[in-house]
């Protein structure tokens, strides 16, 4: 079967209720979810798994709601945004984000894991936002306005976010031996 594009895809469940059509669709966006939401999450792998799930169920629910006024990767996005909001609203505990640590699976798995946690330390000083916007646009290459229309900021407000994100992260690198971040 040749690649259909999300539009088709999307009619085809909308109107049809064919599930492989968004079969498709998860395939497509399911990594860049659950890598968006291990930003997000400073490295717990099974809360972005679970969250990432929760995007898509919401987004199979609510298809019909899409009115591609943006791209459909723009809404999923929006849609894992207000997720991830919702689990810190109904948990209170945002400090408990900070002390979680990469499972050991995960770990394993990875290279340059020292490298890795400083990062998601790093990501951990950040304020949710600040951390959100950081993660989009040089994790997940999304541009301002996507990252505006994600969010519901303004661009000017996003480009601030940004920046403050990145002083911060500069900082915390270079306290704990790391050169030449700006």
């Amino acid at each position: 079967m040749k690649q259909l594009n999300d539009l088709t895809l999307i009619a085809q469940v909308v109107v049809f209720h064919n599930t492989r059509a968004f079969d498709q669709l998860v395939k497509k966006y399911q990594s860049p979810m659950r890598r968006f939401f291990l930003h997000l999450t400073c490295g717990d792998s099974e809360l972005s798994d679970d969250l990432a799930q929760e995007t898509f169920i919401k987004a199979y629910t609510n298809l019909a709601a899409f009115k591609n006024l943006s791209s459909f990767s723009t809404w999923l996005y929006r849609i894992a945004y207000n997720e991830f909001y919702d689990y810190l609203r109904s948990h209170k505990e945002t400090s408990g984000i900070e002390e979680k640590e990469v499972d050991n699976q995960w770990s394993i798995t990875q290279k340059n894991i020292g490298e890795q946690m400083d990062i998601y330390n790093a990501l951990a000083v950040l304020k949710e936002m600040e951390r959100t916007c950081i993660t989009l646009f040089y994790m997940e290459d999304q541009s301002i306005e996507k990252i505006a229309g994600i969010t519901g900021c303004p661009a000017g407000t996003v480009k601030s976010h940004l920046s403050r994100a990145k002083e911060k992260m500069a900082t915390y690198l270079k306290q704990n031996g790391y050169d030449g971040y700006k």
